[in-house]
């Protein structure tokens, strides 16, 4: 990955910060795409540190101009692009019932249409170089989760994207990754939208446990260098996945049984 082109949207922290801070040590320019710029500039900083190059682009995802202004200072800047990494992304946490129709179409906002405007716009530079195209999703775009319908909705919409975009241009040897990483340490939960659309703030769940945004990384560069289309980080990931086509009604059971023991869960 020397010398590769690499834009990696979300890139202010958690996963998006630990995959551009590894690219970089591996020798990739990296874009680095967020709408917070102070710490984007943070994350800037730490890639000087060790010589590494990087670029800083503010950007909403959800909004189609932002996207397109993205793949436009990538290619003032560097001429080209090797690889997509979409990763910025929003969850929720509440009862569709009394959820708010407008958390929903955030959540789609920026987890599926982020990742088509980021896609649509940065495609044909892609293609000129067979590169990666990547979508950063969750167990929650192959199993259901309770009290986060919006989230796995638009995991779903990303998976069936991604999947039709791969086949699509199948003859063309673009790569598309969809990567699920499971529960990992990441501020994702605490800007979570309850059912009103504030943000949650307290995490519910104790990341000590959880898988470490660095590892996720390191799994996710290997996967694109070797040219994976699916990685299913953690155990219990592979486990859910297996359960969702050869015992869905026992996994649903699981996970509800699992989601209704969170502190204050939603789940009644």
């Amino acid at each position: 990955m020397k010398n590769k082109v690499v834009i990696v949207t979300g890139a202010s922290s958690g996963i998006g910060r630990a995959t551009a801070l590894y690219f970089a040590k591996q020798g990739s320019n990296v874009v680095l795409a967020a709408r917070s710029v102070n710490k984007l500039k943070n994350v800037e900083s730490e890639i000087e540190a060790f010589g590494g190059n990087s670029l800083v682009v503010e950007c909403d995802v959800s909004k189609a101009k932002d996207c397109e202004n993205l793949i436009q200072k990538t290619i003032e800047n560097f001429q080209k692009i090797d690889v997509l990494i979409n990763n910025a992304g929003i969850s929720m946490r509440a009862i569709f019932n009394e959820t708010d129709l407008q958390v929903i179409r955030d959540v789609m906002d920026i987890n599926f249409f982020g990742t088509v405007y980021c896609t649509k716009f940065a495609l044909p530079h892609i293609l000129k170089n067979n590169g990666s195209v990547v979508g950063v999703s969750s167990i929650g775009g192959y199993v259901g989760l309770p009290a986060r319908t919006g989230y796995s909705a638009s995991k779903y919409a990303m998976h069936g994207f991604l999947d039709a975009l791969r086949t699509e241009n199948l003859e063309k040897d673009l790569h598309v990754l969809v990567a699920c990483p499971g529960f990992t340490a990441s501020n994702i939960r605490n800007s979570a939208l309850t059912a009103d659309g504030t943000a949650q703030g307290e995490s519910p769940r104790s990341e000590a446990k959880m898988m470490q945004p660095e590892e996720v990384a390191q799994d996710i560069y290997y996967s694109i260098r070797n040219k994976e289309q699916n990685l299913v980080l953690t155990k219990e990931g592979k486990l859910a996945v297996f359960l969702s086509k050869w015992a869905p009604k026992f996994l649903q059971r699981m996970i509800f049984k699992e989601m209704k023991k969170e502190p204050d869960s939603p789940l009644k």
